[in-house]
Parts: C-alpha cells; sequence; structure tokens
C-alpha cells in the first residue's frame, strides 16, 4: 500500500508536502543555448531536463520546459578585465537560479530591493556557457598538465606550461617563450613586422635561407653603417662591381683589377 494513501500518518503528509515544495524550487539545469544577444549579453536557453505532467486518465509523460529568455550570461570577469568568446545555437550550458528576483539587480546594478517576491524560479537564471555532455566532449582531450586557451579541435592553442614555457600554435605558425630566456617564431608563409621605426638590440644578428641554405636581403631606402663591412662576395654599387671594376690607367688603357 502506498504510505501516501494511509488515514493518520503525519510524517509522511509531511513528507509529501515537502516532496510538492521542493518540486517548485529551481536550483540549477543543465541547457541548449538557442539564441544569443552579444550586445544585451543574454542567451535563450531551452532546458535540456524535460518536466513530467500528468493527463486526465492519470499518465505521466514528459514535457520540454519552457524556453528561458534574456539570461544573462556570466563571462570570466574582474579587476578590469573580462574573457568573452562568441556563443553558438546548440552550444550547452548551465544555468543558475538565484534564490530572489533578480530583475532590478540586472537592470540598475548595485544593492535594491527584488521587485516581486518569487524565489528559485525559472525567470531568475544565469548562463554558464561550457558545461559539456559526453557526447559533446573535446577531442583530443584536456591536456591534462598545462593551461590552455584553444579551439575544440585542439588545431589553435595557446598553452602555458608549469617550466613557464608558453606557447602559441596554429597550423600554420608558432610563437614560443622558453624559460632560459629563447623567443622563437616560425610561419609557413610570411613574418611581418610594420612601424614607423624598428630597433633591434643585439650582439650579433644571424640569417640563413630555410634549412640552412643561402638567403636573399631585399630593401628600399638608404644602409647607414657605423663600423666595418665583410664580405666573402662581391658587392655591386650603380651597376660597378666592387671586387672586378677597373680604371682608366694614366698612360692609356685600363688598370687591372682591384688587388685581394
Amino acid at each position: 500500500m502506498d504510505r501516501r494513501e494511509r488515514q493518520d500518518d503525519p510524517v509522511e503528509a509531511m513528507r509529501t508536502a515537502l516532496d510538492g515544495r521542493q518540486a517548485a524550487l529551481w536550483t540549477a539545469l543543465p541547457g541548449i543555448v538557442e539564441s544569443f544577444d552579444p550586445d544585451a549579453e543574454t542567451v535563450s536557453v531551452q532546458p535540456a531536463i524535460s518536466g513530467t505532467v500528468q493527463d486526465e486518465a492519470g499518465r505521466s509523460r514528459s514535457v520540454n520546459l519552457p524556453l528561458l529568455v534574456d539570461v544573462p550570461v556570466v563571462f570570466p570577469a574582474g579587476g578590469g578585465f573580462t574573457l568573452t568568446y562568441p556563443i553558438r545555437k546548440g552550444d550547452e550550458c548551465l544555468v543558475i537560479f538565484a534564490s530572489r528576483c533578480i530583475d532590478a539587480w540586472w537592470q540598475n546594478g548595485g544593492i535594491g530591493r527584488p521587485l516581486e517576491t518569487r524565489m528559485h524560479d525559472l525567470s531568475d537564471g544565469f548562463a554558464f556557457v561550457g558545461p559539456r555532455s559526453q557526447v559533446r566532449r573535446l577531442a583530443p582531450g584536456v591536456d591534462a598538465d598545462n593551461v590552455q586557451l584553444r579551439t575544440d579541435d585542439g588545431k589553435a592553442h595557446v598553452t602555458m606550461m608549469p617550466d613557464y614555457t608558453i606557447r602559441a600554435q596554429n597550423p600554420a605558425a608558432k610563437v614560443e617563450l622558453t624559460p632560459a630566456g629563447e623567443v622563437s617564431a616560425e610561419a609557413n608563409v610570411q613574418i611581418t613586422l610594420k612601424a614607423p621605426s624598428l630597433t633591434i638590440e643585439a650582439n650579433a644578428i644571424n640569417m640563413s635561407g630555410t634549412g640552412g641554405g643561402s638567403a636573399a636581403f631585399n630593401m628600399v631606402g638608404d644602409i647607414n653603417q657605423d663600423g666595418s663591412h665583410t664580405s666573402t662576395g662581391d658587392q655591386v654599387a650603380g651597376g660597378i662591381s666592387q671586387m672586378h671594376h677597373t680604371h682608366p690607367g694614366d698612360s692609356g688603357g685600363t688598370t687591372g683589377e682591384p688587388n685581394a
């Protein structure tokens, strides 16, 4: 016999009343984003847990909970900094419901009285976008050793390692800072530096071609050098070879090439 059908059972009556009250108290629900308003910083969310209703015959059936609209999105922020990211239809989230009406706070900020007396209501949610069901887990999985900001497919990421190495990488380029004080940059196509003035302070500048071969240096403009210039090859100025040029001789003809 169902205990709720017994008469004069105050404990079960109290339990039934509490169950009913608890069923109307909302704390948190996973949800699926239906739309995102980047200006208002809100989402519309379809709760991913369905409700249950009974028809006239007493049969139970599942129904979708109502769409949650104008739900504020929680972006990590503080101290004048905010981490933002795009939110797409279909993204999974967790909606946390405030214990009191948040309408006045949402509109005006600061401290104030709630506009309504509702408590733990579906109207007062905050959306944390990011929780994942197993069918949407990351592949490749989470890096268990390092901090990463990454694309879901892992092809682009910024990684910070415990030894202070920092690496930014995508499929075509990489920049890495090592704890030994080395900075390396690689690009499959080109690296461009653009500024009114570029200063390089170093004891030596070494340049070679890809794979250690020869490289070409092209420049538009003047070169002013304070110091000597050493070259194993020729220099050509105004079409005249430094190594192979000649001069008119004092007695006619031409001189020989410069001595080595």
